[in-house]
């Protein structure tokens, strides 16, 4: 596993990382979020011994990042972020060198390369140097170096940055498939990403960890959480929305647009972990003679939890 125990780091009077603790299993893909100026991408670089912590440590698959750092750093494979690459080098060079570097074996070199090269969609553009790549295919070029050995252990800040939506999914399919035998570390301001891609998610905000559950159970605490959003056409949505808060079960509702006889309607369960009572909407709907033309559990959003848990 990945096993961080008390990181702390302090730039100056300010402290940038405060007492951070979380492991990270086998199996398990975790998304590490906070804000700009948060701790992210400090407490990810002081996990891959970039920066060295000012106390506390990152144990790495047995390998304490501080006493035994060349030896953690061997497990890991690192997406730092903006993708520094040679720019004056070609893709296939840089991989090659970015191989000698980790140790892979000669004799199977030039085909794990190959193999890369493949999985990361970069056989267009493998003959070209660095400096005349989209910043897509620049990133491309990282995420490949940072597989290039089978690391144990993935490190990403920021993966799919600069990747159109047909490339983000393709690399997205690509972390998934390899978390099944590695542990991961994720970072993203793509809240969607780590809704797709993650198992559990750690907020930061302040250097602290103010938040760590699975998506769902982040979700779960958003206050649209099991709520209903309703389409209607009804002759009289005001007096049809006053029905609806007498309905048993019904904590509240409220009109969010309306037009004439049509009207979008957020209805609040008393209890959104109970059964839902959609069905008892619907029927109630009808029975009135309104024209339902879409019915939507929300499962909660993980932008109003972050916003809430961040800026509180």
């Amino acid at each position: 596993m990945i096993e961080v125990r008390e990181l702390t780091k302090v730039f100056d009077v300010k402290t940038a990382v405060n007492s951070v603790s979380f492991t990270v299993e086998k199996g398990e893909i975790l998304g590490f979020l906070g804000p700009n100026g948060a701790g992210k991408s400090t407490t990810m670089r002081m996990i891959t011994g970039f920066l060295p912590p000012s106390s506390g440590t990152a144990v790495i698959g047995g390998c304490d990042i501080v006493g035994d750092s060349l030896n953690a750093r061997r497990k890991i494979g690192y997406l730092p972020e903006n993708a520094p690459v040679y720019r004056e080098m070609r893709v296939t060079d840089f991989l090659n060198f970015c191989a000698e570097v980790r140790g892979v074996d000669s004799g199977s070199q030039q085909a794990r390369v190959d193999e890369t090269i493949e999985k990361c969609f970069l056989s267009d553009v493998r003959f070209q140097t660095v400096a005349t790549l989209s910043k897509g295919f620049k990133q491309r070029v990282c995420f490949a170096q940072s597989i290039l050995h089978d690391p144990e252990y993935l490190i990403f800040d920021e993966p799919t940055d600069g990747l159109d939506p047909n490339q983000k999914h393709e690399v997205r399919l690509m972390i998934r498939e390899m978390s099944a035998e590695k542990a991961i570390i994720l970072s993203t301001h793509i809240l969607d990403e780590v809704d797709a891609v993650c198992s559990r998610a750690i907020i930061i905000a302040n250097g602290k960890i103010v938040a760590d559950d699975t998506p769902q159970g982040l979700k779960a605490t958003s206050p649209t959480h099991g709520s209903l959003m309703v389409r209607i056409t009804a002759e009289e949505p005001n007096a049809l929305l006053m029905l609806l808060k007498a309905e048993p079960g019904v904590k509240a509702a409220e009109i969010l647009e309306q037009s004439d006889r049509h009207a979008r309607i957020r209805i609040f369960p008393e209890n959104p972990d109970a059964p839902p009572i959609a069905d008892r909407i619907l029927a109630m709907l009808s029975a009135r003679s309104a024209t339902v033309h879409s019915l939507l559990v929300e499962e909660g959003r993980l932008d109003e939890v972050f916003r809430a848990i961040t800026t509180s």
